[in-house]
């Protein structure tokens, strides 16, 4: 596996996949071909079916600006290695293509140009929970112990950058007001929630600033603000809403939410490794299924849980997401993504109560969900695949503004 640094990356949504993992293929693509005069970008089967709504022309056009950009939208037709498939061509000034370069964005704002599968430097030797689990019980580590053995003291500074950030998020989020971008006409929540919990009892008010700040850094994403992946943009809320949740009940030092995030990035590295992460590859239970495990994760061992009691809240998180559809309204990162992640890390808390009411034991490992997410993701049809042509995206339907829906 990966290092966590690839699970948790600072950028700007809507969209890991259709926004950050675009944009990165670009940059890569501009910096390999410096005397590009203009750009010809096709976009292939999940990106081309959302990419309007995921603003993946922007993110593009962005990087490669000033020069011209012609795109090409192909939602029937994938590429062999990713549903979310793009090329990039150099064209002359004439329109003739000197160059093509066929990347996929593979989730959670990882890109990889065909044949360069499993290239990535491997940082972890142990790939399974099963393997890791066996390897902390005889050493008697933690699975935070095991993640600083991997990837050294280093990745402390890193993950304190990435709480700051994570806290952020949700600050802006609490404070911001108006209607999201895209066409909906959906109002943001966030900031009235979190204003009328204040004033209620004290049991509403605990119960209730969890999804606030779950909806502050959906919300924040939904409209292009600065988040992190954790693991996707769409599911981003999740983690951090957890986190700082438990943070101000159990009044916890900084090293404790380091030590939490590290677990949420092992368990979402096993995940991604073993499954996927990606929407458009087996839809959202590889997104919010994947954050509500790390969440999950990560509450159980700042709430005191022992590593197989941590597992077991991973195992339930993932479980109960199993065959989530990804099926956003106009390609939209809003409905119903936003408020996905306010029930995901409420789901969150839940398992890790009930992991930690037991002593770990139950009879379906997460090895064994993991496995059958990747499987159910592959059994999907399509249409609930991140290509906004079925479910609750074909149910409601609203004109699209500025040329953007799907």
């Amino acid at each position: 596996m990966e290092s966590i640094r690839e699970i948790f990356r600072i950028g700007h949504g809507p969209s890991s996949s259709h926004t950050m993992g675009p944009q990165r293929a670009a940059e890569r693509f501009r910096h390999e071909h410096p005397d590009l005069q203009r750009v010809r970008v096709t976009l292939y089967g999940s990106l081309a079916a959302t990419g309007k709504g995921h603003l993946t022309d922007v993110a593009v056009s962005r990087v490669l600006a000033p020069l011209a950009v012609d795109f090409v939208w192909k939602p029937d037709e994938e590429l062999p290695q990713h549903p979310n498939g793009m090329m990039f061509e150099s064209l002359s000034p004439d329109g003739t293509s000197l160059c093509k370069w066929r990347v996929y964005s593979t989730g959670g704002g990882a890109v990889e140009a065909e044949g360069e599968q499993n290239r990535a430097k491997q940082a972890y030797l142990l790939n399974s929970m099963q393997e890791i689990l066996r390897y902390c019980t005889q050493r008697g580590i933690t699975f935070w112990e095991h993640v600083e053995e991997v990837e050294g003291v280093e990745i402390w500074p890193f993950l304190a950058e990435i709480n700051q950030a994570m806290h952020g998020s949700i600050e802006r989020g609490l404070k911001a007001e108006g209607v999201l971008p895209g066409g909906l006409g959906l109002a943001r929540h966030a900031r009235t929630i979190y204003r009328n919990i204040q004033v209620r009892a004290d049991k509403l008010r605990n119960e209730g600033f969890l999804p606030a700040y779950a909806l502050a850094v959906a919300e924040e994403n939904a409209v292009g603000g600065v988040i992190v992946t954790a693991p996707t943009c769409g599911s981003a809320g999740v983690v951090p809403a957890v986190i700082r949740h438990i943070e101000s009940t159990l009044d916890l030092p900084e090293s404790d939410l380091l030590h939490a995030l590290a677990t949420a990035g092992l368990i979402g590295n096993l995940i991604k490794f073993n499954a996927s992460i990606s929407g458009a590859e087996v839809g959202c239970q590889g997104e919010i299924g994947s954050a509500c495990a790390m969440a999950a994760a990560a509450a159980t061992q700042l709430m005191g849980g022992s590593i197989r009691q941590i597992e077991y809240a991973a195992e339930m998180g993932l479980e109960h997401h199993l065959g989530l559809t990804c099926d956003p309204v106009n390609g939209l990162v809003q409905i119903p993504c936003i408020e996905r992640n306010a029930f995901a890390a409420t789901r969150a808390l839940d398992c890790a109560a009930f992991a930690l009411y037991s002593d770990g034991s139950h009879r379906i490992s997460f090895d064994e969900v993991v496995r059958v997410m990747r499987q159910t993701g592959r059994d999907l049809p399509h249409v609930y695949r991140e290509t906004a042509e079925g479910g609750l995206a074909i149910v409601y339907r609203y004109p699209p503004q500025n040329g953007r829906g799907s």
